[in-house]
């Protein structure tokens, strides 16, 4: 075999000089530094990330940490990949250039012109799309764009009218889309939030005509929930029908996207975290919402915080007594036990304990779903101990229920465990 080629795993040769130093992988992206060597950028940024200042190879000090491109050697790797293609080589994609500092100043400083004569809403939305195509390309760009307060930007553009009917406009999509990427820190939230003004125009864009709004006016909302500490601010954002109608209009929505889906639950479960409107998640029909997604379409993270929602509101007489109207709660709860994952487990236990609390009738319905034998082989598993101690209380509530065969578990267990915190 040549010197300068080497095995693959799959029995296809690959040039050595195609390798990155520091991966031993085929390069993607090669870059030469400052001592001449060439590395994939995702290693050598890793590398300078990790905080070392040499380079892998010569161990020579760094005069500088530029990354230059090689294109030339790029080129060949990818003739390689074409020439292989029968072997079973995928040819590398041609790389995204990261963000330049002077380009993203540029872009920002034109988004931001007040309109007129030179410059037009439609270009000044423009240099923001353009900037959320470099906030996709990798989290690098997205830092970089930060860096230079992007967010405060956006945030002075988004809420530059809070009182403009015209919420549809291509600048407030275009700045909302990017805003939300951009993770706001919590002065900035709490901004938001102590701003009566800005809370109505984000609940506005709840119900916008466009569903791209309309799902980034909900994770802004969750953005700002999350970020802000103040339970006064957060009572704020959260203290009216109407964003707990917004948001749950995208999970009533047939049609919903995955994304919408996501930031919809996330959003909703956000909401009801505050303690003290959770009834207005209730009177918007969170609860049949809420048990229909859980039934068809959410994937685990989903279900998890659907679960947990449920659970939240549970704790309220009026949540009990709404779930408690949807056929499937009950099933579905007991369903869930130990079919999704440990805090879905815990999550449906506790919802179930809340029911069966509140009325005879969610206990012998529960029982003819067959919680007993669900529990019994919960509290035997390796799930967490608050799930284990919901289980117990909810075995000492079905006690007339227990199937004939339980006498192997000690059923004094189940009477002295009291129900942990949630």
């Amino acid at each position: 075999m040549p010197g300068n080629l080497e095995p693959l795993d799959l029995g296809i040769q690959i040039p050595y000089h195609f390798r990155c130093p520091i991966s031993l992988d085929l390069m993607s992206d090669p870059v030469t530094i400052s001592t001449g060597q060439t590395y994939d950028r995702t290693s050598i940024d890793s590398w300078i990330a990790m905080g070392n200042t040499t380079c892998p190879v010569t161990r020579v000090s760094l005069s500088d940490f530029t990354l230059i491109p090689n294109h030339t050697l790029r080129r060949l790797i990818q003739e390689w990949c074409v020439a292989n293609r029968s072997n079973g080589v995928e040819r590398i994609p041609t790389p995204k250039q990261p963000a330049d500092p002077i380009s993203v100043r540029s872009l920002l400083s034109q988004a931001s012109a007040i309109t007129g004569t030179h410059v037009s809403v439609r270009s000044r939305a423009a240099a923001i799309r353009r900037l959320r195509g470099l906030a996709r390309d990798s989290e690098k760009n997205r830092v970089l764009i930060a860096a230079h307060n992007a967010r405060e930007v956006l945030v002075r553009i988004l809420f530059a009218d809070v009182e403009t009917t015209s919420s549809s406009s291509e600048l407030v999509s275009e700045s909302l889309a990017l805003l939300v990427v951009l993770h706001m820190t919590e002065t900035e939230c709490e901004a938001v939030a102590s701003d009566p003004g800005r809370v109505g125009f984000m609940t506005r864009l709840l119900f916008d005509s466009s569903i791209e709004i309309r799902v980034n006016a909900a994770a802004l909302v969750e953005m700002v929930l999350t970020g802000s500490k103040s339970t006064d601010l957060k009572l704020v954002i959260s203290g009216s029908d109407s964003i707990f109608e917004g948001v749950l209009d995208l999970l009533r929505n047939p049609i919903s996207s995955r994304r919408a889906l996501k930031i919809g639950i996330k959003a909703i479960f956000a909401l009801c975290l505050v303690k003290q409107t959770r009834h207005l998640a209730i009177s918007a029909g969170a609860a049949g919402i809420l048990i229909d997604r859980l039934a068809a379409d959410f994937d685990r993270c989903d279900t998890e915080r659907g679960l947990a929602t449920v659970e939240l509101l549970c704790r309220l007489p009026e949540g009990c007594a709404a779930f408690g109207e949807h056929a499937l709660t009950v099933p579905l709860m007991v369903k869930t036990i130990l079919r999704v994952s440990d805090r879905a487990t815990e999550y449906a236990a506790g919802a179930l304990l809340a029911l069966c609390t509140a009325e005879e009738r969610f206990r012998d319905e529960a029982a003819a779903a067959g919680l007993v034998t669900q529990l019994l082989l919960l509290v035997q598993s390796d799930c967490t101990e608050r799930a284990k101690r919901k289980a117990q209380m909810l075995l000492k509530l079905l006690r007339d229920s227990w199937p004939d065969d339980s006498s192997t578990v000690n059923s004094d267990d189940f009477g002295r465990t009291e129900v942990a915190p949630f």
